[in-house]
């Protein structure tokens, strides 16, 4: 049966490299998968004022991408992304059309968090002032919500030795020996 893992955490945390590479593990475990970075789905502007971030638009997107994967044979949908709420979670787990949604939350270091953030916007001051405003104003709103099955602290961890725990606390790759 079908079932997504859902990268969660703050802005600089790893997400999409964590994800990337949650692909490349169960590519290589014989797993047939997708991985489907939230961004992408909601970039559009203007977004509607009542809807910050998109999310409406990113839910519909994300019902047909992730509907053509699945009829594709995907087996295992990895997902990175934002999830602010129990609700918006429902949400993806309706639009995602499979019975099972993990949520991972990575946790770095918000020092840790910020020295990526300056390395990644070092061209763009204007972005850099919002993430970093951003990523302790998401790391609290995340820790109140907890839509996390789980957390894993990722602060010292490169991306693939992140995405293989949590494969294995997902279940998807057997516990390490």
């Amino acid at each position: 049966m079908p079932s997504a893992l859902l990268i969660n955490g703050t802005v600089g945390s790893g997400k999409t490299s964590v994800a990337d590479a949650a692909g490349d593990l169960l590519a290589a475990a014989g797993v047939p998968n997708a991985v489907i970075d939230l961004d992408w789905l909601r970039r559009a502007w203007p977004s509607p004022p009542h809807d910050r971030f998109n999310t409406g638009l990113t839910l519909r997107n994300l019902r047909a991408v992730a509907g053509n994967y699945l009829e594709a044979g995907s087996e295992r949908l990895v997902l990175a992304g934002v999830v602010e709420s129990r609700q918006e979670r429902a949400g993806y787990l309706a639009a995602l059309g499979v019975d099972d949604l993990t949520v991972c939350r990575l946790r770095v270091d918000l020092g840790e968090v910020r020295r990526r953030l300056t390395r990644r916007h070092e061209l763009d001051e204007q972005g850099l002032r919002w993430h970093l405003d951003r990523s302790g104003e998401l790391e609290a709103i995340l820790e109140q919500a907890r839509t996390e099955d789980f957390t894993l602290d990722a602060t010292g961890l490169m991306a693939p030795e992140a995405a293989e725990q949590a494969l294995r606390l997902t279940g998807w790759l057997p516990p390490a020996q």
